[in-house]
């Protein structure tokens, strides 16, 4: 999967960049589900930036997988 990712084009600057952008990401969610919709509360927001914010340990690993087969 690290090869065919790498033959592709992706390098491991953009998983890293995609993991520092969803951690961004899982707080404007947050924020932004806080204030859409008050009638739900908070863990409906929670939720939603929870699930956002888990994408960013999937990017840094394949940032790391993909560091090491560049290097390789």
């Amino acid at each position: 999967m690290v090869k065919k990712l790498h033959e592709m084009g992706v390098r491991s600057e953009h998983a890293y960049s995609a993991a520092v952008g969803s951690i961004g990401l899982s707080v404007l969610v947050w924020l932004s589900s806080l204030k859409k919709e008050p009638g739900q509360g908070l863990d409906r927001a929670d939720r939603w930036g929870i699930f956002v914010g888990e994408w960013a340990p999937t990017f840094f690993g394949l940032g790391i997988a993909l560091s090491q087969y560049e290097k390789d």
